[in-house]
């Protein structure tokens, strides 16, 4: 069974068409990666999936149950947890309370658990979030994520504003959820990093799919790559559907 199919999603903004037929597979227990430039449609993409911008158009399923048009708190309760772009914890709360804010479903996590994965919190357990640091910030949102038990991990630009070595470690903790088993789909900027640790990769511009392959091939075209970097994803194939 796959953890996400979304087939077809067209997603507006009021009159703006922001998304023009979106497909993608995240295969359970797999590490997906959207890549995309800035305003390719990532963030939307994500949106569309979990239900809070949801498409007029296509369909969403995870774990072959169809989500289309559920709210939020509908979907997360099938075992999705969402990091979104931009961290959004409680920064008047303590580290603490930020952790005891999600409702707990069972599974292996706990708040004693997320303290061994990652120390900086656990040091900081009586800080309020917006005494932290942005790594230790987005480490607090995956974190959160972590304790409704997800099967399936979805994270928007988890490395943006992050100095290097602080993303290597966010990376390093990504990879390990899906070493798991729980699957993970990616969204980032960071292409190289990414396909490092990823299965499969989707790049999308414009607000289209334009390459789905495995990460590791696309990891070796460095002139892919490095047209991700440009002001458009130009030099890929014609737009393709999901694999």
């Amino acid at each position: 069974m796959n953890a996400i199919e979304a087939e077809g999603l067209h997603t507006y903004y009021g009159k703006s068409h922001i998304l023009h037929g979106v497909s993608l597979l995240v295969e359970e227990g797999k590490l997906t990666t959207l890549l995309g430039r800035n305003g390719a449609g990532k963030t939307t993409t994500m949106r569309s999936l979990m239900g809070l911008t949801p498409p007029r158009e296509g369909s969403v399923r995870f774990f072959g149950t169809k989500t289309t048009h559920w709210p939020p708190f509908r979907i997360a309760a099938l075992g999705v947890g969402y990091v979104p772009e931009g961290r959004r914890i409680f920064p008047n709360l303590s580290v603490e309370e930020n952790l005891k804010v999600p409702l707990e479903r069972r599974g292996p996590w706990s708040i004693p658990r997320i303290y061994k994965l990652f120390p900086p919190l656990a040091e900081r357990r009586n800080n309020r979030g917006r005494q932290l640091s942005g790594g230790e910030q987005e480490m607090l949102s995956i974190a959160r994520a972590l304790l409704i038990n997800p099967k399936i991990l979805i994270l928007d630009e988890p490395s943006q504003g992050l100095a290097p070595l602080v993303v290597r470690d966010v990376f390093r903790i990504v990879s390990e959820m899906r070493d798991e088993g729980i699957s993970v789909l990616l969204v980032e900027q960071n292409a190289r990093m990414s396909l490092e640790i990823a299965d499969f990769a989707y790049v999308l511009d414009d607000g289209a799919i334009v390459h789905a392959g495995p990460a590791a091939e696309l990891a070796r075209d460095e002139a892919r790559i490095e047209a991700l970097a440009g002001a458009t994803a130009e030099g890929w194939e014609e737009r393709v559907p999901a694999a």
